[in-house]
């Protein structure tokens, strides 16, 4: 496999990770503020619909293989099971999703070699 997929399957991990732990660390430093002034925190109520909502349409989008073949779908279920695996182990969002990718984009990486 050419370096070229392989660094956008890095970019493309670490941004579906970002993408996940930016909002957490914004909300435990928005809640950690409001604790050091001894105030109430609450989410926003758009984060609590939307968020949620945004997630189940990435996973919808990401389950459906853009190319389908057998490599294709059987990476996207290596992935999907790593993620469910390390989610019920962790019970965190950013990690599974991390693992997900990364496994998805090894098991498609050895499948096309």
């Amino acid at each position: 496999m050419h370096v070229d997929i392989w660094i956008a399957i890095v970019v493309a991990a670490i941004g579906t990770y970002a993408l996940r732990v930016v909002p957490l660390l914004w909300t435990q430093r928005h809640f950690n503020k409001h604790k050091a002034n001894n105030t109430e925190a609450r989410l926003p109520t758009w984060l609590s619909v939307l968020g949620p909502l945004m997630i189940a349409a990435m996973l919808g989008a990401s389950l459906i293989p853009k190319a389908p073949s057998a490599a294709s779908w059987i990476a996207t279920a290596i992935g999907t099971v790593v993620t469910v695996l390390v989610w019920r182990k962790f019970k965190s969002l950013g990690l599974p999703v991390f693992c997900g990718v990364l496994s998805f984009g090894v098991a498609f990486g050895i499948a096309l070699v």
